[in-house]
């Protein structure tokens, strides 16, 4: 019954976008005459308003209908351009995740489920919120230490959100798996692997706990970095629907003439910034995903302050060594050891052609070394990259498209601080350092402690392998012999197991004729 369900969440979705213009706003270059008339059509449906608006205005309009999953939705197919297109992904960036208010009852009772005590008991004062997401508000209040009172921010889980969102992600994996099994060019792209990173992504996200052990974590990374920090955790008043973590005085990154006017350098705070998130990227392997100005402080000392760490991405060490030897390579123009690398790291299918990937490559590179430093974008580099590897076959990577995506963001954030910024100039001394200890000598030492290691935990578990296999030659063997047999039960459950699916196939089939009808009548 809940593939019934997706259906007709996916025919409410199917019907707001029509109604909001998205559909009949969508490009068809290239497609089947079909989508022409199936626009047409949907432009009939359209509302009068929504013909006069701009694309970017009928798809927030359409998602904000839709409700505050969509929202969530739409900010992460935001950050896959590859699945959405580029210029949906730049109107799907612009969603405003403000939403109304709940109750500050509701809140209160969320604390108390989630920490077993009282706001009362937890805080000397709790305030109306000031803040509403998709998925939490935040709310002022006190809390009594050993040094007196102080001021912090308590963000508190949306009530009902997960219910809600599991019902939509529902209709999310039928569009991909239909995606997958009627557009097999896009199979590529992996849509029902996207749609496990949004499911896995937002339940992350929907746990504080784990933002606030993110906070946590990069908070121990950054210890000694000059110019960046998060805010504190308070521990003892955070559970999976609350966190507390340290009120932040300061102005939004977003506020350019307030941080002017407060005498801060921007051009200092652009370069700390890039640095900053190269450090934790390249360094760490671990980064704030959501870092647009709003989520950006300055504090009256001059420190960066990044709250809001529900998204984060993580880097193993080969994707890091895969970003740093691409980017040296485009700035020293070894366009063949970029395409290598390509291929050393299994990105590229091995059938292809190096010398031609590395000619891709280079129309790539030579353009931009024609430019002044300070209007190349690093962001877009890699955006033009992943455009060029879709004609080599290169499989979706979600962790570099994160990644590509917060770079674009951070250095728009940079930009927007200092109009002049020189990326590579204000990235060269974290870059360069990082190749310099982990691309030359140190790197063999790495790799070979990092080997030793390795080695030592599989001869430990060459016994239990040992084991294992002789235990599976066995049952390979007696397979052999006696062949591959179902007991009575396991023969029954399977048959009725199919029956159950052809009958609910069916009559999900029959449900949505009705509906259909009952749509073409009204309309009628």
């Amino acid at each position: 019954m809940s593939t019934i369900g997706a259906y007709f969440r996916l025919a409410r979705v199917g019907w707001v976008l029509v109604r909001e213009g998205v559909v009949s706003a969508l490009p068809s270059d290239g497609l089947p005459a079909m989508v022409g008339v199936a626009k047409s059509a949907a432009g009939l449906l359209t509302r009068k308003r929504a013909k006069r608006e701009e694309r970017s205005d009928r798809l927030a309009r359409a998602v904000e209908r839709l409700g505050p999953s969509y929202v969530k939705i739409g900010q992460f197919l935001a950050t896959r351009p590859d699945v959405v297109g580029a210029d949906f992904a730049e109107d799907l960036s612009g969603l405003q995740d403000r939403m109304a208010f709940f109750p500050t009852d509701a809140a209160r009772a969320s604390i108390r489920e989630s920490l077993g005590r009282s706001v009362d008991d937890l805080y000397v004062s709790f305030g109306e919120p000031i803040a509403a997401a998709s998925i939490a508000q935040v709310h002022p209040a006190e809390v009594e230490t050993t040094e007196g009172r102080r001021k912090v921010a308590v963000k508190v889980i949306r009530p009902g959100v997960r219910r809600r969102f599991a019902a939509d992600l529902e209709a999310m994996y039928l569009v991909s798996h239909l995606q997958e099994r009627f557009l097999p060019h896009t199979r590529r792209l992996k849509p029902v692997e996207v749609t496990k990173t949004l499911e896995q992504t937002t339940k992350v996200e929907m746990d504080l706990r784990l933002e606030a052990a993110a906070l946590s974590e990069i908070a121990e990374n950054t210890r000694n970095d000059p110019g960046f920090r998060v805010p504190e955790v308070d521990w003892e008043r955070t559970g999976r629907d609350v966190v507390t973590m340290e009120w932040i005085d300061g102005i939004k990154m977003s506020d350019v003439e307030a941080l002017k006017a407060a005498g801060h350098d921007l051009d200092q705070l652009a370069d700390t910034l890039i640095q900053s998130f190269l450090r934790h990227t390249l360094r760490d392997g671990f980064f704030h995903a959501d870092m647009h100005p709003g989520n950006l402080f300055v504090a009256p000392d001059g420190m960066i302050v990044a709250v809001d760490m529900g998204i984060a991405g993580r880097l193993g060490k080969k994707e890091r060594r895969f970003l740093a030897e691409i980017l040296y390579g485009f700035i020293t123009r070894d366009y063949l050891r970029v395409a290598e690398v390509h291929f050393e790291a299994g990105y590229v299918p091995s059938h292809h052609n190096v010398a031609s990937f590395a000619q891709a490559i280079r129309a790539i590179g030579e353009p931009i070394h024609g430019q002044p430093a300070e209007t190349i974008s690093m962001g877009k580099l890699l955006t033009l990259l992943f455009e060029v590897t879709e004609l080599f076959d290169m499989a979706t990577r979600p962790e570099l498209v994160m990644l590509q995506k917060t770079m674009v963001v951070v250095e728009g954030v940079a930009r927007m601080l200092n109009p002049r910024f020189n990326m590579w100039k204000a990235s060269d001394p974290v870059v360069s350092g990082w190749i310099r200890d982990n691309l030359g000598p140190k790197r063999i030492a790495t790799d070979l402690k990092d080997g030793m290691k390795a080695a030592f935990r599989l001869a430990e578990a060459v016994p239990e392998i040992a084991a294992k296999t002789e235990k599976f030659h066995a049952e390979i063997m007696q397979m052999s012999e006696n062949g591959l047999r179902f007991d009575a039960e396991t023969a029954d459950a399977i048959g009725k197991a199919e029956a159950r699916h052809s009958r609910s196939g069916r009559l999900a089939l029959w449900i949505i004729a009705f509906a259909l009808v009952a749509i073409a009548i009204q309309i009628g």
